[in-house]
């Protein structure tokens, strides 16, 4: 077997606060490769996005990465120094935040952020820099890219700044992106030609893209593979098709239950019962079981990640469903 493009593997990431240990990532393992879209989707708190920052080395004190490994190609992102990791972010793995505003600066022209991006990692002309940048527009679908460039992101609507800041992560053409929950406060219409756009241009340059999302019916459409986190832990994962028709895990199921449409007409929503427990202080076992209707007394010692279903399926759950449930 091939060695993935990205692999990660028992990543932990804790922040260590006044307040005790918060173990915001625990325990996650999952690998994607060249031209593969991995959702990461779960509830907020789950440890999606500081999977994310963790892989990209943006984790502030008090947190930090206490184990595991980040392989990009086989090389310990994890291990690197700070000056080696700095070189690497933004060349050979990007992010696309959540808000554009997190990337783009507000006092400086868009052709001035993105020429100066591509030359912070390659020594080129910035006449070559500036066209790649104007490619790069076209791209990701922005019409008269001469204009938006010489533009300033306050002229720009929020589905168009989000564009140039995807234009902005693809510039130098890197091996990785991390999309945090890029659409979520973006109307519909345009975030369908966002995730068509994502889509496509991952076919087309080859990249892995890591998908962030609360929204299963985003993933659905756009992952090739899922990964389900509850608790700062994967509890599930294997391909998009499979997890979704025949989910093993009783959170992956009770995520598909509450959303809008799946539930008969007139009746009301499902709902999963309770709240998320504090990373600060995790019961011992399995961290859902408080919230599960299958849980028993096993459950007070912690699951591992076992094969299960499909081929490539995998979930953390000594009570798996063995079919969907009706």
């Amino acid at each position: 077997m091939t060695e993935a493009l990205l692999s990660v593997d028992r990543l932990r990431t804790y922040f260590f606060t006044k307040a005790g240990v918060c173990k915001a990532v625990d325990d996650a393992s999952f690998a994607v490769d060249g031209g593969e879209v991995l959702g990461l989707v779960g509830e907020s708190g789950s440890g999606k996005s500081m999977t994310g920052y963790s892989i990209m080395g943006l984790v502030d004190p008090p947190g930090r990465v206490v184990g595991g490994r980040i392989l990009l190609a086989g090389r310990d992102l994890a291990a690197l120094p700070a000056e080696e990791m700095r070189q690497l972010r933004g060349n050979r793995i990007a992010m696309i935040f959540q808000d554009p505003m997190m990337t783009l600066n507000p006092v400086l022209r868009i052709d001035t952020q993105m020429v100066e991006t591509i030359l912070a990692h390659e020594k080129i002309p910035r006449a070559a820099a500036l066209d790649r940048a104007r490619a790069a527009l076209v791209q990701v679908g922005i019409p008269s890219p001469d204009a938006r460039l010489k533009a300033y992101p306050h002229q720009f609507s929020g589905g168009m700044r989000q564009r140039v800041a995807i234009a902005i992560a693809l510039l130098n053409r890197p091996d990785v992106i991390i999309a945090d929950e890029p659409t979520t406060a973006l109307d519909v219409t345009i975030q369908g030609q966002i995730l068509y756009e994502m889509q496509k241009l991952t076919r087309e340059t080859g990249a892995a893209l890591i998908w962030i999302t609360h929204d299963l019916s985003v993933i659905a459409g756009l992952a090739d593979r899922v990964c389900v986190m509850y608790a700062g832990r994967i509890v599930e994962q294997g391909s998009t098709a499979d997890v979704l028709r025949e989910p093993r895990h009783p959170y992956t199921r009770g995520l598909l239950d509450s959303v809008p449409g799946n539930a008969p007409a007139r009746e009301k929503l499902k709902q999963i019962s309770g709240m998320t427990p504090s990373l600060i202080e995790l019961p011992p076992g399995c961290a859902f079981r408080s919230r599960c209707p299958y849980a028993t007394a096993e459950c007070e010692e912690t699951p591992e990640m076992r094969p299960y279903g499909a081929i490539g399926q995998s979930i953390r759950c000594f009570h798996p469903l063995s079919a969907p449930t009706p």
